[in-house]
């Protein structure tokens, strides 16, 4: 009977440490989530970049006009 409080304590801070354990475990499985969304946006908006430098290129050299040839 003596030794009962210890072993209980030690319970108590086995099982607060299990928890904290599978909290840390789901914010590391949701910031893992974010993460890839994240990763997978940085990438769509590179392809978008990359699509609207392509349409500035085309326009800027569209839209020069022809040298006068001098033949009013």
């Amino acid at each position: 009977m003596l030794n009962w409080r210890p072993v209980y304590d030690i319970e108590q801070e086995t099982e607060r440490l299990r928890i904290a354990s599978l909290e840390s475990e789901k914010r590391l499985q949701e910031s893992e989530k974010r993460l890839k969304l994240l990763e997978q946006e940085d990438k769509r908006l590179a392809e978008l970049e990359s699509r609207l430098d392509a349409l500035l290129l085309n326009a800027d050299s569209s839209s020069q006009t022809p040298p006068a040839t001098g033949s009013s």
